[in-house]
């Protein structure tokens, strides 16, 4: 008979988990959350902000088969996920199975050493933590029911507003506006091409110093005639030649940011597809749990890595690596690296695969030396028209690859590429010959549209959402159509820009700094800083009056008196149902007008 059952979340760990642990254990999955606010209604009771969760569909059936198993359960072991989500999951399925006495434990890679160095330290559940993901669904629920209707009924289309989704629009429509305003500018440089010095074969190339041309206030030469006058120069002046040594240090090992970043450049996959791989390269035991903020990687890891690159004679940098962490970053756990760095290749697919190659790579070039470069920098000048006219000629070549021997074509898309502009040494005092000039003529460009990974990366930067969202929220604003992709880029819908011009002026979570500030609130929650009914009850009290503010504004008007509308709330009875939120009077009691 089995006397202790391990719950954990994903079908996919089963197998793993069930051969690790052997007989006398019993390994079932609770398929993600079981519970979840109703479909139908806000399920937030207020005052106390209390949320009423009910069984999912298919959370109805697991439940069911997990209460059986706990009946011939010795011991129960909560192993869902070691995030705030994780933390949640394992406590709804604390509470709606009655557990007294359940085990919480987490790991974050499927090793047996892992797994076991978890079951010997068990705990009990973090109620900040799952106070902290309690109240950013709550907060989530607020936004979309207290806004989305009226905001609907205000710009005469069905429109959904989301607590992070809505500022992520606004940032592609603001991208947008500012491609279209942007006011192109015409200007001018000169590249000169120089005999072949010192084998050098193929001539090598200085180019037209612009600054000192340019009249006060100019950012820009737009004077074509010196560009001209500079290009036909011939005889130049060394003026220095100076040589140094640059380097460059390998990026830090993956984040859940970084790993989306680079998987979209590298492998073209979208975040969501990044995910799912990297779930299943952990389902796997593979790779380490692949929610995290943190940079860093354990002091095991980057021993067990050390190890192995010095058995392939790799570049070992002298003291271990570190990072520093973005502010607000959550490192419960260490960075994503395969569980096992000697294994070269994991994955049941081409995709997976190729996703573990790039967490691999970047794992083990973490501790390698910086590539290292030697850099000559030649200046030139000459008179023209009574002024002197500065050209700088500049190459790179390579001294020692450091952790470049295991470079991919994702670092080359991150960084500087190889310059191929070898430039000779020559004394200051000598002359320099041009073969040829040429006039350079170049148009400013408006910033970029965002691709899903340079969005990835503006949301992390102004702190709006956490690593475990930032799929979800591109994935929901494109599947609700409010942007669109057009050869990788994001582009604004007439439905997105809808969106934020109806919330823009009338909501504080369509800004970006109340959203950062909001999930700063959410961590204080998870930390123990800030209690749950404070914050949840302000953000509550702030919407709900700008709500009423935005009904107001927009005409929202009751029939029967005339006076403006605002939002209210039936109350659910004992049994928990027939709460819903609804358009009053303002002047209620008097008027019971509703919409």
């Amino acid at each position: 008979m089995c006397t202790k059952l391990l719950i954990l979340e994903s079908p996919g760990k089963v197998k793993k988990v069930q051969e690790i642990l052997g007989s006398g254990w019993r390994v079932a999955a609770s398929v993600g959350h079981v519970r979840d606010l109703p479909v139908k209604e806000m399920g937030v009771v207020v005052p106390d902000f209390k949320p009423q969760y009910l069984p999912t569909d298919r959370g109805k059936e697991v439940l069911s088969r997990l209460a059986g198993l706990v009946k011939h359960a010795d011991e129960v072991f909560l192993a869902t996920d070691p995030d705030r989500e994780g933390e949640a999951i394992a406590w709804h399925l604390q509470d709606a199975l009655k557990l007294k006495n359940a085990k919480r434990v987490t790991y974050t890679e499927i090793t047996e050493a892992a797994i076991r160095a978890a079951l010997s330290n068990p705990r009990s559940i973090d109620m900040a933590l799952v106070a902290a993901q309690e109240g950013r669904r709550v907060l989530d629920r607020f936004c979309g029911y207290l806004v989305s209707r009226p905001l609907s009924n205000a710009v005469g289309e069905k429109l959904s507003a989301g607590r992070v989704q809505s500022p992520a629009v606004r940032l592609v429509v603001e991208r947008e506006n500012e491609i279209k305003a942007f006011s192109s500018t015409t200007h001018y440089g000169a590249e000169l091409t120089f005999e072949n010095v010192d084998n050098i074969t193929d001539g090598w190339k200085a180019t037209l110093l612009v600054n000192p041309c340019l009249e006060e206030g100019q950012e820009y030469l737009l004077d074509k005639s010196l560009a001209e006058k500079a290009a036909a120069l011939r005889t130049l002046d060394v003026l220095d030649c100076t040589e140094s040594e640059s380097h460059a240090a390998p990026p830090a090992p993956f984040t859940t940011s970084t790993l989306q970043q680079a998987a979209s450049l590298s492998l073209r996959f979208t975040p969501k597809q990044t995910m799912q791989f990297a779930q299943r390269l952990y389902e796997q035991g593979a790779i380490t749990y692949m929610r995290t903020d943190s940079p860093n990687l354990s002091q095991e890891a980057v021993y067990a890595i050390r190890v192995y690159c010095e058995t392939k004679g790799w570049p070992l940098v002298e003291t271990p690596r570190n990072w520093k962490s973005k502010e607000g970053a959550q490192e419960a756990h260490e960075a994503i690296r395969p569980t096992h760095i000697e294994i070269e290749e994991a994955g049941e697919t081409a995709d997976e695969k190729a996703l573990y190659l790039l967490i691999r790579i970047r794992s083990l070039a973490c501790q390698l030396e910086d590539a290292a470069y030697a850099v000559r920098t030649l200046q030139l000048g000459a008179d023209t028209d009574g002024n002197q006219a500065l050209f700088e000629a500049k190459g790179r070549t390579l001294l020692s690859p450091g952790w470049k021997v295991l470079a991919t074509s994702e670092d080359d898309a991150e960084g500087e590429k190889e310059p191929s502009n070898l430039v000779p040494a020559m004394k200051p005092g000598t002359k320099a010959t041009a073969l040829t000039g040429t006039v350079t003529t170049k148009k400013t460009k408006p910033a970029s549209r965002f691709t899903e990974a340079s969005l990835i990366r503006e949301l992390e930067k102004r702190g709006i959402g956490r690593p475990s969202t930032y799929a979800a929220i591109i994935d929901t604003i494109s599947n609700r159509q409010y942007v669109t992709t057009e050869k990788r880029f994001l582009v604004p819908t007439v439905l997105g820009e809808k969106i934020v011009s109806g919330l823009c002026g009338h909501f504080s979570f369509i800004e970006y700094d109340f959203t950062r500030t909001m999930e700063q609130s959410l961590d204080d929650i998870a930390e123990g800083k800030a209690e749950y009914h404070a914050v949840i009850a302000s953000a509550y009290d702030r919407l709900s009056n700008e709500v009423q503010a935005f009904a107001k504004a927009t005409g929202k008007v009751c029939e029967k008196c005339g006076k403006p509308m605002v939002h209210r709330m039936k109350k659910p009875g004992k049994d928990g149902k027939g709460g819903y939120d609804f358009w009053g009077c303002s002047d209620w009691p008097e008027c019971d007008g509703k919409a």
